[in-house]
């Protein structure tokens, strides 16, 4: 069954395929976090987007419901944080050059304490931004691509410096397509459901939570007819009959389809020309309804 318009969605549709944009406490996991979301939500599942580690604090947009579903989506887009550099001596003079020499793609090789295999790999720092410096701590802001190991990053700094260091306190202030502009905590996700299910206000709760068609805006979109979207509800590809309009998308380019009325429909990559009169044109990865 297609979902309704996003902004027409009743608080139990909108928890049912919703995104929180979180500010994460230090001390859970984010997957502490994303429990206490489906529990206060009292939703079947909730799945974070991006770990943070414990200490770390930040936005962790965390998906509810069927939502779960787009989890791959925050793979795409860049990530921003603010970390304290934690010198192990006194910072020399050209500091400020040899941070900057870290901007563009880096080898990494994830720590023994990682989740993944320790393979060396590369990921590009795209910006590198010396902020303060005072005694033996340099605050630093950066945008990075996904699944760079900031705890390395401010490793290798530490060596090039020749001070050696350590990452200090960590703040994640943005993920794509979300950030620090629009985090809310679990209280006021708290609240938000208090309100509503106790008064019968909605308002509050609304502003904690989003569509999850949220998550999505830094994809291409395809806008597919109604009839199109009943199809891939059930399996099939998106043909070009079906395409009404699409964004400029590069070939087996992540993409999300939507209905005319702005419901996401499917996750896909771009295999074929929009504008053709037959063939496929995205190629299903997750079907959304």
């Amino acid at each position: 069954m297609l979902r309704g318009p996003p902004d027409e969605r009743s608080p139990d549709e909108l928890l049912a395929f919703g995104v929180v944009n979180l500010d994460k406490p230090p001390g859970p996991s984010a997957h502490q976090v994303a429990g206490w979301v489906r529990d206060l939500a009292d939703v079947t599942q909730a799945a974070h987007a991006g770990t943070l580690d414990p200490k770390v604090t930040g936005c962790l947009p965390v998906l509810t419901g069927a939502a779960t579903r787009l989890s791959q989506v925050f793979l795409e887009g860049a990530k921003e944080y603010v970390a304290v550099l934690e010198l192990h001596d006194d910072p020399p003079a050209d500091v400020e050059a040899v941070v900057s020499e870290f901007e563009g793609p880096l080898y990494q090789k994830p720590p023994r304490k990682s989740a993944v295999a320790r393979r060396l790999r590369v990921r590009e720092i795209y910006d590198l931004d010396l902020l303060e410096v005072k005694d033996r701590q340099a605050l630093l802001r950066m945008r990075c691509e996904s699944g760079t190991y900031v705890r390395k990053l401010c490793h290798d700094l530490g060596l090039a410096l020749g001070t050696g260091a350590h990452m200090g306190h960590l703040r994640r202030t943005a993920t794509d397509p979300f950030d620090d502009s629009t985090l809310v905590t679990m209280e006021d996700l708290a609240d938000g459901l208090v309100r509503w299910r106790e008064d019968g206000e909605d308002d509050w709760l609304r502003e904690v939570v989003s569509p999850a068609e949220r998550a999505l805006t830094h994809l291409p979109e395809v806008t597919i007819a109604p009839s199109a979207a009943e199809e891939v509800a059930h399996g099939a590809q998106v043909y070009a009959p079906g395409v009404i309009d699409a964004e400029e998308a590069d070939e087996g380019q992540l993409i999300a389809c939507y209905t005319p009325d702005g419901a996401a429909v499917c996750l896909g990559t771009m295999v074929g020309d929009p504008a053709a009169e037959e063939g496929v044109v995205v190629e299903l990865e997750r079907v959304l309804v």
